[in-house]
């Protein structure tokens, strides 16, 4: 009897199936037999199987028609003789010593279930995955998903190790449909004595690139929202019976990602959609309590609400008023004793409209530049996606905040009255908006001589107050739209750098350099730019691009003549993007990291190979490349 039994259902993955097992075989626990179950693929993966079966004893083949991967699962179960369980997707892949450290928690504190932290899988890019990176944060034993409540998101199979006798006598089993995982490690979960909350990474989840290549990639198709919908369901049951002070959490998640695709599909499908999927939705939503309905943002509250009341009609209007930003309830006032906000759509009931705690202050520049030594800005900020036109006048401050120390910098400070501005949207298009307008100007040589001397940050905010409302955020903007980011000024032997970081929030840097980037251009496909070192280092530069989001790093030649040095970046190289975007850092590396300061006002938009590129300006005044 092996320790462990590893079940590995399939459906045309040969492009990872391979990867896939290799991860398993190479485990440091070599006690486990792969039992490998083909659901009717239609392409070369069941003879990448084969050639591992006949290199490698533990692993066992079967193949079956069509029937689904709980189908598959529930055969592998069926065959697996090891003392503990384990899943595992075939475009998935295993850290090396996940499993080992998993079975030995087990095996040290007698739980009926371990559960691992998991990343997405972006090519060769990994990263945290939004369900799991908070409920893992810190190793626990013994412990249970009703006092570790952050475990309701933890709904996948395969980042878990199930003792064998437990999975038995808890009597689990997959439904034979899709989206069948959830309701099993709900009911694992609930039903475990114990589990212990491993906190390594143990599981590498796989965002494939094939368009349609995956279930949750097909989620608008009727039959996949009816088997989300039945799985949904039998959750919410599963806490009910087992968790009933876990169903709010459960529904907050639930209505922002489930029913958003509910909203969307049956939207669509209009008065064609079939009566079933709507019945499965409002049976779901009859269950779901004020405190979760006022949860969720009033936009998604306002959709899933004329879903529920079957308006289809309406709800498609509403969805295409919400996409075009057309779909702006009038912000009022409601209470005497207590002032609460409520955004007013004649759909929505007063009882359901309460958006107090979820008011937000947007805002944005539409230019900035220097007139000299004063850095000139002109703006507006809004309260979320609101009407907003019976706030009448409110008192708007614009401030530079210094990012540690918290000293300020009034920018300027006025009464101001809602007006409505056409706001240009990254694909091009003007929406309507009520916003207050401000504008502001510094004078860099107001900074004093300790200002200068710190070299700090100065994040740039803007606040709102009145009518019992008061609201600030940072100044920001979508990136990729404009202004430009005007070029550094020098004060004495200090730079001062307007920046932008990459969520578009704006500020200003104050710091030395020790290289500096006065020419850039884009030549071609390529990206040219040159510049004058401080210090030559003893080790050849090389340009250095490091991504963001993973620390992934690609190097570039650098010619250097005295202390000048030029360099050639080909776009096309670099790696592909993570994800819906991704920055790279541009550094010059000479044995160490030099941030160049790029003195030009330099923002370009580019398509090289079916790729759109930015050059702009990081945070800290560096050159930065994004591909969107």
């Amino acid at each position: 009897m092996p320790v462990l039994s590893v079940i590995v259902p399939f459906y045309n993955v040969e492009k990872y199936i391979g990867p896939c097992l290799d991860s398993i075989t190479a485990q440091t626990l070599t006690d486990l037999e792969v039992i490998c179950i083909d659901d009717g693929s239609a392409d070369g993966g069941p003879a990448v199987v084969e050639a591992k079966v006949a290199a490698d004893p533990r692993i066992r083949f079967v193949r079956q028609a069509n029937q689904g991967v709980g189908h598959a699962r529930n055969v592998g179960v069926g065959l697996a003789t090891g003392r503990y369980l384990a899943f595992v997707d075939g475009d998935d892949v295993v850290p090396r010593d996940a499993f080992k450290r998993l079975v030995s928690s087990l095996e040290d504190t007698g739980s009926d279930l371990a559960c691992g932290n998991v990343k997405r899988l972006y090519g060769t890019a990994l990263l945290p995955s939004w369900a799991h990176k908070e409920a893992f944060t810190k190793p626990l034993r013994g412990t249970h998903i009703t006092r570790h409540p952050l475990l309701i998101r933890d709904r996948m199979l395969w980042n878990k190790i199930y003792r064998r006798s437990f999975w038995d006598g808890l009597g689990l089993s997959f439904p034979e449909r899709m989206y069948e995982d959830q309701p099993v490690a709900m009911a694992a979960h609930v039903g475990a004595r114990s589990v212990d909350v491993v906190a390594r990474v143990v599981y590498h989840w796989r965002q494939r690139d094939e368009p349609e290549s995956s279930i949750t990639q097909r989620c608008l198709e009727p039959c996949n929202l009816r088997d989300r919908l039945l799985s949904v369901l039998l959750t919410a049951e599963i806490l009910d019976k087992g968790a009933p002070k876990l169903r709010a959490d459960f529904d907050r998640d639930t209505l922002d990602i489930d029913m958003s695709v509910a909203v969307e599909a049956l939207a669509a499908m209009g008065p064609a959609a079939d009566p079933e999927l709507v019945d499965l939705a409002v049976r779901y939503l009859d269950g779901v309590s004020s405190e979760a309905w006022q949860s969720i943002p009033y936009e998604q509250r306002l959709l899933v609400h004329l879903l529920h009341r079957r308006r289809l009609d309406e709800l498609a209007r509403a969805v295409a008023d919400a996409a075009a930003g057309r779909l702006r309830p009038k912000l009022a006032t409601a209470g005497l004793l207590r002032r609460r906000w409520r955004g007013r759509h004649p759909a929505l009931p007063a009882a359901m409209s309460d958006v107090s705690h979820q008011l937000q202050l947007d805002s944005r520049l539409l230019t900035l530049d220097w007139r000299e030594t004063v850095l000139a800005g002109v703006g507006r900020a809004a309260v979320g996606r609101f009407d907003i036109g019976d706030l009448r006048r409110v008192r708007l401050r614009v401030w530079l905040r210094e990012r540690g120390r918290g000293e300020i910098i009034p920018l300027c400070e006025n009464g101001s009255a809602p007006v409505v501005e056409d706001v240009r949207q990254a694909d091009g298009t003007s929406v309507q908006e009520q916003v207050f307008p401000f504008r502001f100007a510094f004078d860099l040589e107001t900074l004093t001589k300790a200002q200068l001397a710190r070299h700090g940050q100065w994040d740039m905010y803007v606040g709102v107050s009145g009518q019992g409302l008061r609201l600030e955020t940072r100044i920001a903007g979508q990136r990729w739209l404009p202004p430009l980011i005007p070029p550094p000024r020098r004060r004495s032997s200090v730079w001062v750098v307007p920046v932008r970081n990459v969520k578009g929030a704006w500020g200003l840097r104050l710091r030395h350099a020790r290289a500096v980037i006065g020419e850039c251009e884009l030549d071609g496909g390529d990206l040219v730019f040159a510049g004058v070192l401080s210090d030559l280092g003893d080790e050849e530069p090389v340009v250095r691009l490091r991504r963001r989001i993973d620390g992934e790093e690609m190097y570039f030649p650098v010619a250097l003549t005295g202390h000048d040095f030029r360099a050639r970046v080909p776009l096309a190289d670099i790696d592909a993007r993570v994800g819906r975007e991704s920055c790279w850092e541009v550094l010059i590396d000479q044995g160490t990291a030099i941030r160049p300061l790029v003195r030009g006002t330099h923002r370009a938009v580019t398509t090289v190979a079916e790729r759109r590129f930015l050059v702009d300006r990081g945070e800290d005044g560096c050159l930065l490349v994004a591909e969107r």
